[in-house]
C-alpha cells in the first residue's frame, strides 16, 4: 500500500514564521530600545554639551573693538580724533577656503600683496568667530564693486570701524606719532584677547609710548547668525571702555610757531617749561603727514618718504645727536668752579690760540686775533674758545664727564617718548672699548667746546639749559600732563633732585647774568629785546673739518657742508618760564639759530594770552561720528580742520626736507679742533 505524505506542513510553517517574527520583533525592538536609550542619553544626560555646541553654530560672541583715547593740547585743542572707515572682514567659521576666497576677492578690492600676507598672518591666529580685516578704508567704488558680486563671497562682510585722523597733519607729526595696522611682530607679543577686533596699535611717538591708556578694553556681542555668518538677531551687548584721553603739555600756538621758523630748513627746536620738565614744543623739520600710515601707506609714498635725502621721518629733537658747540659753555664753565680749578676772577690772556705743553700744536679759538684778558664772564659773553681750552687741560676728561652727565649728556633723559637717542658724552674707557685706542689731550681740548666725539640731542640741551635755569634741579621732561591712570613724572636719580655742586648759589645767579650779557650785548646780540630778559648761548657745530693752518671758506662748501647753528636760552632770565634749544642744520652760526628762538620766546611771553593761536573751528570733544565722511573733507563747521588747512591767523608752512646730523671725525693731538666763524651774530 502506498504511503502518502501531505504536501505542506501547515503547523511547522506557523511555528516558523511565528518564530522568526518573534526574533525580527525582538531584533526590532531591542534595537528601538538602544536607540531610544541612546536618545534619552543625548538629550537627558548630555544635553548641556550638546545645547552648547547647537548655540556656538547658531548664537556667536563677536568682539567690540573698544575706540582709542582722544589726544589733547594742553588747551584741549584736540590733536588725535576717531572716524569710521568702511572696512571688508570674514571669519574661519563662516569661510572654509579662506585663500581661494581673497585670491578671488583680491581683483575686486584691489587687495596688495602686503594686504593679503598681513591678512592671512592675522586670521590663522585669531579665533574661530573673530572677523578679521581683510582691507581697511574701502572706497566707494571697492563697496560697489563688491556689492554686485556679493552672493559669490558667503561669510564677507562690509562693516564700519573706528580708525584714527590726526588734523594737523605734519604739525605734530614726531611727538604725536601715528598709529599703523598690527604687524607680525607685535601679534606675538599682544595680548589677543585685548585687541580682539583691533586692527591698529601704537607705532611712534605719544600713540606708542601710551598705548597701554590709548587702547581701551574691548566688549563683545551675542548674535544669532546663519551658516554663512549672516546676523539674524542681537541678543546680547558688552559695551567695549573707550580708552584714556591724553592731554599733553604741548601747546598748539607755540607748536605752530616753532615749525614756521624752521619752514624749509633742517634742525629742531624745542621748548620746555624748566620749572616742571613740560614739553611746551617739540618740531622736527622736515616733517611728515602721519595719516599716511593708518590704513596702510603706498608703497610709492612710504619710498618717497624712505629715500628722501633729509629724512623726513626721523626725529631730530629726539634722535638726532649733533656736536653741540658752544652751547655747552655754561654748564662746563660751573663744572670749572665746582672742581676749584676757575673762580669768577679767573682771568686768562688770550692770544687767539692754545697750545699743550711740549706740543707745538695750536687749538685756535674762533676769532683769529684772540680776545686779550679773559675771566669766566666774558668768556660767555664773547663765547672765547681758549678760555674753555686752558680749563680743560686743568680739569681733564674723567672730571669733565663726570660733572656733564649731571646735566644729562651721554645718557636719554627719561622722556616720555620712544627712540630716545643717548648721545655721547667720551672718555677713555669709551674709546678703548669702541675704537681699541688709547684717549688723546687733543681730544679733551675738542670736547670742551662741544666738538669732537661729544653729541646731543636738541632735547638733551633744552632740559641742561633748564637745569641751568633751575640753578641745578633737576626735571625730567616729559610731554603727558594729564590722564586718568598715567603715573607721575619723577625727577632722575639725583639726591635731593639737585645737581652736586661745590659752588654756591650765587655763582648759577652770575652765570645767569653772564647769559644775559650774551644777548644783550655778545654773541646773541641780534635777539635782544626791552620787552623781557633772555639769558642764552649760541653755538656753532662744525661739519666738515679745516686742516691745521687752513682757512674757513664757505664759498668753497657745499650747503650740507656748511656748520650747523645752534642756540640754547631760557627767559624771562630772573624768573624762568620757559627754556628754548634751536638746533639748525648747516645754519652757519649760533646767531642764525637765535634768531629763530625769539619769535618762540615772543609768542609764550607776549602773545600767548592775549591772542593765541589756535585752529581754524577747533573742537575740543573729539568725534567724527559720520561713516563716509573723509577727513580731509570736513564740512563746515565740523570743528576738524584737515591736514592743509591753515592755523588761526598763521599758515602753516609746508615741509621742506632734512638729513642725518653729520659728526666730523674725533679729532687727535694734531687735528684742528672748530675754529672758524664759531658764535658769530
Amino acid at each position: 500500500m502506498k504511503q502518502h505524505f501531505p504536501l505542506k506542513n501547515v503547523q511547522q510553517e506557523k511555528r516558523i514564521y511565528r518564530n522568526r517574527v518573534l526574533i525580527s520583533v525582538g531584533i526590532v525592538s531591542f534595537f528601538m530600545l538602544l536607540l531610544v536609550a541612546r536618545y534619552a542619553y543625548l538629550q537627558i544626560m548630555q544635553y548641556q554639551q550638546f545645547s552648547t555646541a547647537s548655540d556656538q553654530n547658531r548664537i556667536r560672541l563677536q568682539p567690540l573693538a573698544p575706540a582709542r583715547g582722544y589726544i589733547y593740547d594742553r588747551n584741549g585743542i584736540l590733536l588725535a580724533d576717531n572716524y569710521p572707515v568702511f572696512t571688508a572682514t570674514m571669519s574661519r567659521a563662516d569661510v572654509e577656503d579662506i585663500e581661494d576666497t581673497v585670491k578671488r576677492l583680491t581683483p575686486i578690492l584691489n587687495l596688495t600683496d602686503e594686504d593679503i600676507e598681513r591678512f592671512l598672518s592675522r586670521i590663522k591666529t585669531s579665533k574661530k568667530t573673530e572677523r578679521v580685516s581683510i582691507k581697511l578704508n574701502l572706497t566707494e567704488t571697492d563697496i560697489a564693486k563688491f556689492s554686485e558680486v556679493k552672493f559669490q563671497f558667503p561669510g564677507v562682510n562690509i562693516e564700519t570701524q573706528m580708525t584714527r585722523y590726526y588734523p594737523h597733519g605734519e604739525l605734530f607729526a614726531h611727538v604725536i606719532g601715528y598709529v599703523g595696522r598690527i604687524n607680525d611682530k607685535e601679534l606675538k607679543s599682544i595680548d589677543k584677547d585685548l585687541y580682539a577686533g583691533t586692527n591698529l596699535i601704537g607705532k611712534i611717538g605719544v600713540e606708542k609710548s601710551y598705548e597701554e591708556l590709548l587702547h581701551g578694553v574691548p566688549g563683545n556681542e551675542s548674535v544669532e547668525a546663519d551658516a554663512h555668518g549672516n546676523v539674524l538677531r542681537h541678543l546680547g551687548r558688552k559695551e567695549p571702555v573707550r580708552g584714556n584721553d591724553l592731554y599733553l603739555s604741548l601747546d598748539y600756538g607755540l607748536q605752530t610757531v616753532a615749525t614756521e621758523q624752521l619752514a624749509g630748513r633742517r634742525g629742531a627746536i624745542v621748548a620746555m617749561d624748566p620749572r616742571t620738565g613740560e614739553i611746551l614744543a617739540l618740531v622736527s623739520s622736515p616733517s611728515f603727514n602721519p595719516n599716511l600710515f593708518v590704513t596702510g601707506i603706498s608703497h610709492t609714498d612710504y619710498s618717497g618718504l624712505r629715500d628722501n635725502l633729509d629724512q623726513p621721518l626721523y626725529n631730530r629733537a629726539v634722535q638726532g645727536a649733533y656736536p653741540p658747540g658752544s652751547t655747552i659753555k655754561p654748564m662746563f664753565g660751573l663744572g670749572g668752579i665746582h672742581y676749584g680749578y676757575i673762580d669768577w676772577g679767573t682771568a686768562i690772556s688770550d692770544h687767539g690760540y692754545f697750545t699743550l705743553p711740549g706740543d707745538s700744536h695750536k687749538f685756535r679759538d674762533w676769532k683769529k686775533s684772540g680776545h686779550g684778558v679773559v675771566n669766566l664772564h666774558k668768556a660767555q659773553v664773547v663765547s672765547c674758545d681758549t678760555f674753555y681750552y686752558v680749563l680743560s687741560y686743568r680739569m681733564g676728561i674723567e672730571k669733565m664727564n663726570s660733572w656733564m652727565r649731571q646735566f644729562g649728556f651721554g645718557q636719554k633723559t627719561g622722556v616720555d617718548l620712544p627712540s630716545e637717542s643717548e648721545g655721547l658724552y667720551p672718555n677713555p674707557d669709551w674709546k678703548m672699548r669702541t675704537r681699541k685706542s688709547k684717549w688723546l689731550k687733543g681730544e679733551t681740548i675738542s670736547v670742551s667746546i662741544g666738538q669732537g666725539a661729544f653729541t646731543a640731542t636738541p632735547l638733551q640741551l633744552a632740559m641742561a639749559t633748564a637745569i641751568t635755569a633751575n640753578h641745578g634741579a633737576h626735571v625730567i621732561p616729559h610731554v603727558l600732563q594729564v590722564s586718568k591712570g598715567a603715573k607721575p613724572h619723577k625727577v632722575l636719580n639725583a639726591p635731593d633732585g639737585h645737581i652736586q655742586f661745590n659752588g654756591k648759589d650765587e655763582d648759577w645767579v652770575q652765570m645767569r647774568d653772564a647769559m644775559v650779557d650774551v644777548i644783550e650785548t655778545g654773541t646773541g646780540r641780534g635777539i635782544r629785546t626791552p620787552m623781557y630778559k633772555i639769558a642764552g648761548k649760541t653755538g656753532t657745530a662744525q661739519v666738515k673739518s679745516i686742516a691745521q693752518g687752513k682757512k674757513y671758506n664757505e664759498a668753497l662748501l657745499t650747503e650740507r657742508q656748511l656748520d650747523h647753528g645752534l642756540f640754547v636760552g631760557f627767559a624771562p632770565a630772573e624768573n624762568p618760564e620757559i627754556a628754548i634749544a634751536v638746533v639748525w642744520e648747516n645754519g652757519r652760526h649760533g646767531g642764525s639759530a637765535a634768531q629763530l628762538a625769539r619769535p618762540v620766546f615772543d609768542y609764550w611771553l607776549l602773545q600767548r594770552k592775549k591772542n593765541p593761536i589756535k585752529p581754524e573751528g577747533h573742537q575740543i570733544s573729539g568725534g567724527l561720528m559720520t561713516a563716509g565722511i573723509k577727513p580731509g573733507e570736513l564740512p563746515s563747521g565740523s570743528g576738524t580742520a584737515p591736514a592743509s588747512s591753515t592755523t588761526g591767523s598763521q599758515a602753516r608752512p609746508t615741509s621742506s626736507t632734512t638729513h642725518t646730523a653729520q659728526q666730523p671725525a674725533t679729532p687727535t693731538n694734531q687735528a684742528a679742533p672748530a675754529a672758524a666763524a664759531d658764535d658769530v651774530e
